[in-house]
């Protein structure tokens, strides 16, 4: 009894035998494949020739000379009938038929014929792109706080611990500038040894006190650096107040830091794509119209607790509008409790900072009256994860697994669907795990394989046969 060729190997055998083609021999060789496998021990004959099968094998007949008398030039592929690997070719001088080919050779592939209707031309599978990520820009922060508290010192490491932990910003690129330059704050609880979120010891370094100077200086230290695709976060806390004329934020010691000098200093960095604001201090939405002035960037989004003409409240550990707007990118509080309502409104996975802002608004203490502003087109979207640019390479280890997975689906609608709403969102969220060190191959290409054997499950799950991930 006959074994047929699985429909899987015998679509890879054909799309293989094409490929081994050139351009012009593409056009010029017609291509059948014995719809049997062969046992293992049998012979296939070519006239003369008697060519021994050794092991179950799938057999092509590549015709160089279609229009040759029956004496040509002509070869015979032999592939595994399991993998449907090429093991051996054998070159002949007679095809296995005097005129017509029997019917156990199927034509897939016969570009020369004496007549058109008969023409079959053989598609190839498209390959699967599979996109090559580079980081689009570089993510800055810089946190503030002058005359600070134990609340505001708080403030600055909740915040440090997000950005460094949840977003995975390289450490060297925030900039904390705290009291007097320590982890300390004036007042009580002492000694500032454990942050009140968890009880565990503070771990945002501190580079410098929070002096006018000082956040002069980190501004400026961004100017050779800033470009293009770049986002900067600036948070300030502690005291502020207004003199009359506008708002200032309190420093550790000397002269404090007036929103016009805020302004002029943001209008001294190059152009670069994202900048998000949020200041807690009292007051402070008197910065909200000279930040959105003075900005070089081309989005910038800026949050306050309060308008200009008003205070701002503070809590036992943490001031309310700070904690809630670092809480909503956080997901939860900083003891870890849950929030009270979901702050991703559209449903994108990542919280911008206009939702950051709207959870914050929502929920704040009755004393605050929080500000927001944005400009720029998709001002409102920014958020505080890596930007990725993607170049289309075709990366093995990945494109084998998505292979099985459209074989077996063996469906473009689905396959596309698969695509969409399981692997492209699964292996989406790898990207903030992957950013501070891109692994060695062997290391992604287990997680890879990870993420499509959860797709295949959750597939399976859905009534849809898929492929195991290969190992």
């Amino acid at each position: 009894m006959s074994t047929p060729i699985n429909a899987r190997t015998l679509r890879l055998i054909q799309n293989r035998t094409i490929r081994s083609l050139s351009k012009k021999r593409r056009a010029s060789t017609n291509l059948y494949i014995l719809d049997e496998v062969m046992p293992a021990r049998s012979s296939l004959n070519a006239r003369h020739k008697v060519i021994p099968i050794k092991k179950p094998t799938a057999v092509v007949f590549m015709d160089d000379e279609p229009f040759a008398n029956w004496a040509h030039d002509c070869r015979y592929l032999l592939h595994e009938a399991d993998s449907g690997k090429l093991y051996k070719e054998v070159k002949a001088n007679f095809p296995p038929y005097l005129v017509d080919p029997p019917d156990t050779f199927k034509a897939f592939h016969t570009p020369v014929v004496a007549q058109n209707p008969l023409k079959k031309i053989w598609t190839l599978d498209r390959e699967i792109a599979f996109p090559l990520r580079f980081r689009k820009g570089e993510r800055y922060a810089i946190l503030y706080s002058g005359a600070s508290n134990n609340r505001h010192t708080n403030d600055l490491e909740f915040l440090y611990r997000e950005l460094v932990d949840r977003f995975f910003f390289d450490e060297d690129k925030i900039t904390v500038l705290n009291y007097d330059g320590t982890v300390n704050y004036s007042g009580w609880p002492q000694p500032a040894a454990n942050w009140p979120g968890d009880g565990t010891a503070y771990t945002m370094p501190v580079n410098d006190a929070g002096t006018k100077q000082a956040l002069s200086d980190a501004i400026d230290a961004l100017k050779p650096k800033l470009q293009g695709d770049d986002l900067l976060l600036i948070h300030t806390n502690n005291h502020g107040g207004h003199d009359g004329n506008e708002s200032y934020l309190c420093t550790y010691s000397g002269p404090d830091y007036t929103a016009s000098d805020f302004a002029d200093k943001l209008g001294e960095l190059p152009a670069y794509a994202s900048l998000i604001v949020m200041m807690e201090q009292c007051h402070s939405g008197g910065f909200n119209d000279v930040v959105i002035e003075a900005s070089t960037a081309e989005r910038t989004t800026f949050s306050a607790a309060c308008t200009e003409g008003k205070n701002s409240i503070g809590g036992a550990d943490f001031d309310p509008f700070a904690r809630d707007w670092i809480a909503a990118f956080a997901g939860a509080d900083p003891y870890g409790a849950a929030l009270v309502s979901d702050p991703d409104h559209d449903s994108s996975g990542k919280i911008s900072a206009r939702e950051a802002f709207a959870y914050a608004d929502e929920v704040h203490d009755p004393y605050d009256s929080p500000v927001y502003s944005a400009y720029g087109a998709d001002a409102s979207n920014q958020h505080l994860h890596q930007e990725w640019s993607y170049l289309f390479r075709y990366r093995e280890f990945v494109v084998r697994e998505l292979r099985l997975l459209r074989d077996e689906l063996d469906d473009p609608i689905q396959f596309r669907q698969a695509m969409r709403t399981s692997v492209l969102p699964a292996l989406c969220d790898l990207d903030d795990k992957l950013v501070r060190k891109p692994p060695e191959p062997k290391v992604a290409q287990k997680i890879i394989g990870q993420v499509i054997r959860s797709i295949a499950k959750e597939t399976n799950a859905r009534g849809v046969r898929v492929a195991k991930s290969s190992k």
